[in-house]
């Protein structure tokens, strides 16, 4: 589960924030509403919708803008997404039987966007009631909530040192996450069988811990020694990770087994399933 994905009727709604405010794929919600068998079509759908628009002189094409978001093959790819203004405006559009719930949906939505903004902690609450109705335990919920805590104070302190770009967090995180754990998420994500799904979602407790360790001590390094360049703080991150690193390879020594694990969620709610039958 992410919390960039929503769901209307059992199909994914992919969203972003964007200017403080939720950004839905175009595409997705093409896709629910015309029920298309997959996302090509629904893409195909949308490019002629867009088309016809522009041709009509319609402003919502121009109101659209291209944002990245977690594609099929689980990378970072642009897609054409709207506010919540700019999809009841295409949603007229559409001829479906699913339009006047879908707005209601959407609505509730945007309504609970602007509830977080004036309350942060509605979204913590939401979140937590989300990952219980999923199966996870309380202890687990915990200890993902507060890993989140914890990297967003790290990507608060990397644009603090002049980190902007996706690129540039992806490869500091990945050089934490190789002295931590000896992999890149992605090559955790393989050893995991994850495609499209969120990579902690599917830790352990042991592997969220090292993760919060290796990520807090980064942010602290990094207050202390305000790097002011790239590499410097790729360099921070390495150290940072390294710590984890340590405290994990003495964990398994005690332990007596690997930290790592091939584990995903997927895997453990099957075994929950079939223990209950």
């Amino acid at each position: 589960m992410s919390e960039k994905i929503a769901l209307f009727k059992g199909k994914e709604i992919r969203r972003t924030i964007h200017n403080d405010e939720w950004w839905f794929s175009i595409v997705d919600v093409c896709n629910v509403l015309t029920d298309a068998p997959d996302h090509q079509t629904a893409r195909k759908y949308w490019n002629k919708l867009a088309e016809r628009l522009r041709k009509e002189g319609s402003e919502v094409v121009t109101i659209c803008h291209r944002l990245k978001l977690l594609a099929q093959d689980g990378k970072m790819r642009t897609t054409d997404c709207a506010n919540t203004e700019g999809i009841f405006r295409i949603i007229q559009s559409i001829p479906s039987p699913k339009a006047e719930p879908f707005k209601r949906w959407l609505a509730k939505v945007g309504y609970e966007r602007v509830q977080e903004i004036e309350d942060p902690e509605l979204a913590q609450q939401r979140m937590k009631m989300l990952y219980e109705q999923k199966g996870y335990s309380k202890d687990w919920i915990d200890k993902r909530l507060r890993g989140i805590a914890i990297r967003e104070n790290l990507t608060d302190e990397w644009k603090e040192r002049g980190i902007t770009r996706e690129v540039e967090y992806s490869i500091l995180t990945a050089e934490i996450s190789k002295a931590t754990f000896g992999l890149t998420p992605n090559e955790y994500k393989k050893l995991k069988k994850l495609k499209r799904e969120n990579l902690r979602d599917h830790m352990t407790d042991l592997e969220l811990i090292f993760t919060m360790l290796g990520e807090k001590v980064t942010t602290e390094i990094s207050k202390r020694e305000t790097p002011d360049t790239f590499d410097k703080n790729k360099q921070v991150a390495k150290r940072g990770g390294s710590v984890a690193g340590n405290a994990r390879k003495e964990a398994e020594k005690e332990i007596g087994n690997s930290v790592v694990s091939s584990d995903n969620y997927l895997i453990e709610s099957e075994k929950k399933k079939k223990l209950k039958l």
